[in-house]
């Protein structure tokens, strides 16, 4: 039998807005609920953001320890994936470009990973880009990431490492010969961001060559490349992604109604190009993974 297709939802992100979708999760029991959803319809993986009531992002511990508490008081078996993108953002003043406006979010690379290291998930993302998004630098020097590594796997999680571009990918190579990152690695590869990679197949194959020997890794698209670059990702031997971090219709001119529904549709998908979903036990067992639990 061949190795199921590995689903992740990505929840409610930190850009998508409340204006551009009304349904968009954000207190604690609303991003909850959206996981276990998910769940149900067919996701073993939840990649989680957390916000304020009100849309904004949010960094509070006490956010993500509800979310991740009601996900495991509850009756559906997810693995849990942590944001620590948070935190990378900088944007130069017009009248001094070393001065930060309003707007930047740039800090030390320890409180980036607090909740990682208080709420031990099985994996969290870890960001190797360095590049011009929207009107802010993301910056993630090989230092920091270095130093949020080394507090991830003593928490005994696995970092999924996002890459938006080639030389991301050679970074993560130099951290996994270094011995920094762990090996195989996880790579979750992001098409579509404005100055990244292109969503297109041809360089999603390239990028996919460029991955170290053995790499567990999977990929998506934003926006309307959300469904083509799914179908993609499992047509080259990838694991796919969905949810309204990444995207907001169903289809062309349609809202999707909620994460669920493009999880769905997600499936739906993998199944209609042969393969099958991994329930939540697999993707572990794929990945390499155990189960987690809060320290006694």
């Amino acid at each position: 039998m061949s190795t199921p297709t590995i689903l992740c939802c990505a929840v409610t992100g930190n850009i998508t807005t409340l204006a551009q979708h009304p349904g968009l999760p954000c207190t604690p029991e609303q991003i909850a609920n959206a996981c276990i959803d998910a769940g149900r319809a067919g996701a073993a993986i939840v990649h989680i953001h957390v916000r304020h009531a009100d849309g904004r992002p949010s960094m509070e511990l006490a956010h993500y320890e509800e979310v991740v508490q009601r996900i495991r008081a509850s009756d559906v078996d997810l693995v849990i994936n942590l944001t620590t993108g948070p935190g990378q953002r900088f944007v130069p003043s017009e009248h001094d470009p070393k001065v930060a406006a309003p707007g930047t979010t740039l800090m030390r690379p320890e409180p980036r990973v607090e909740h990682v290291v208080a709420l031990r998930p099985e994996i969290c993302s870890l960001d190797l880009n360095t590049m011009f998004s929207g009107s802010s630098v993301v910056i993630n020097t090989p230092a920091n990431v270095r130093k949020m590594a080394a507090l991830i796997q003593e928490a005994g999680t696995v970092p999924e490492l996002e890459v938006f571009d080639t030389g991301d990918i050679h970074l993560a190579r130099d951290l996994i010969a270094e011995g920094t990152l762990p090996e195989p690695a996880l790579f979750q590869i992001v098409l579509g961001v404005k100055y990244g990679a292109d969503a297109s197949p041809t360089t999603l194959a390239y990028l996919r060559s460029l991955l170290p020997e053995g790499s567990r890794w999977a990929a998506f698209g934003i926006g309307r490349q959300a469904f083509p670059m799914l179908a993609q990702a499992f047509l080259l031997g990838g694991h796919v992604r969905a949810g309204l971090e990444d995207n907001i219709y169903l289809e062309k001119g349609v809202l999707a109604p909620d994460n669920a529904a493009l999880v769905a549709k997600g499936g739906r998908i993998v199944r209609e190009l042969g393969g099958r979903l991994a329930s939540a036990g697999e993707a572990r067992e794929i990945l390499g993974l155990r189960k987690m639990k809060p320290r006694d």
